[in-house]
């Protein structure tokens, strides 16, 4: 007999579901594109020539602190924190009306709202799907006592 035979095989570790994963790199993406937007304006502002600097840089500080949000929530849809479902759900929430913009508008902005819509409605799909709900560990509403059972 081998020593191999002998030795009790390792447990393998739990898998993490690919929804999470998913989600958390789809969020992850609009968090980094929203902060890369913003220190293009922010430069922008400082080193162009915009009709209003102090807006420009302003915009720019503001946007890359949106940015920051969903770079969060999406840190902590993998450690699998219960908090990130909230932010995630919002800045997909706002992605919509800003895709549909982007759809109406002309060129290169029309691929660039598709894109942003399906990465929101996939996005939304999955963070409002039950499965990445008990993942995250969220209960859902309790039960209303009924009047044969004592309260709690």
């Amino acid at each position: 007999m081998s020593n191999q035979e002998n030795t009790p095989a390792a447990s393998p570790a739990p898998e993490k579901p690919a929804r999470i994963g998913i989600l958390a790199a789809l969020t992850a993406l609009e968090g980094a594109a929203l902060a890369v937007g913003g220190i293009y304006m922010l430069v922008m502002g400082l080193l162009g020539r915009p009709e209003s600097p102090e807006q420009a840089e302003t915009g720019g500080l503001t946007i890359i602190a949106l940015g920051l949000i969903p770079l969060l929530a999406a840190r902590g849809l993998l450690l699998r924190r219960s908090w990130s479902r909230g932010p995630t759900l919002v800045t997909q929430i706002m992605a919509l009306p800003v895709a549909w913009t982007l759809l109406r508008a002309q060129g290169a902005l029309i691929p660039a709202g598709i894109v942003l819509a399906a990465v929101a409605v996939t996005a939304l799909v999955l963070v409002l799907s039950p499965a990445t709900t008990r993942e995250l560990g969220i209960r859902g509403p309790r039960p209303a006592p009924t009047a044969d059972a004592p309260e709690a």
